[in-house]
């Protein structure tokens, strides 16, 4: 998640979530119900975690994130200005060694459910036509931990193509720095490698 693809903070931390409809319009923004639709996958799969087992749920959660996230858009705007000096080839085994190693995060770290509850703040229009959706895990204890999604138009659909950790950190960020590292010292093929190694350390739960 990062990927988290959902992000390395709530993954850090162990969050499971709650879904509750957003209370600020009777017909949501389809922004926000794209979020509130992988929260319920998520849900769902939270509470079958250990009958699934790691293998399921990556299994499970593979077509949920691919339709939420905007993998490709993800890789390229990590890859950074870079990205059009690579071969198609190359670009698509970075984004697909993004794309599992997303998946593999989601898997490995949403292993059960807790009963946090995760609420849908506000969805918020940019004027270059993204939308924000302003969202907070509130925890057991009652605090709160803002997670707001940068949503682009794909097609017909709403999809997120960043994410900010408590509220301002953005998600890409932190990947665009780990990723210009890689390819300064070794190249595509090293970023590809890199990723595909942190998938399969995920998968075997090492």
């Amino acid at each position: 998640m990062s990927s988290t693809t959902i992000t390395r903070f709530i993954i850090a931390v162990g969050l499971a979530v709650l879904i509750q409809a957003p209370a600020f319009s009777a017909s949501p923004d389809p922004a926000a119900s794209s979020i509130t639709s992988l929260y319920g996958s998520l849900l769902d799969t939270m509470k079958q975690a250990k009958q699934l087992g790691l293998k399921g749920r990556f299994q499970k959660l593979s077509p949920v994130l691919a339709k939420t996230y905007d993998l490709a858009s993800m890789s390229r705007i990590a890859v950074g200005s870079s990205w059009s000096t690579l071969t198609p080839q190359q670009q698509a085994g970075i984004t697909n060694a993004f794309t599992r190693m997303t998946i593999a995060t989601y898997a490995s770290r949403f292993d059960g459910f807790s009963g946090e509850q995760f609420q849908i703040l506000e969805t918020i229009d940019r004027p270059n036509g993204d939308k924000i959706v302003k969202t907070q895990i509130v925890k057991s204890d009652g605090g709160t931990v803002p997670l707001n999604y940068l949503m682009r138009k794909s097609g017909s659909d709403w999809k997120v193509v960043d994410v900010y950790l408590d509220g301002t950190i953005s998600e890409l960020a932190n990947r665009r720095a780990e990723f210009g590292a890689i390819l300064k010292s070794g190249g595509p093929d090293a970023l590809v490698s890199s990723l595909t190694k942190q998938g399969d350390k995920l998968l075997t739960g090492s």
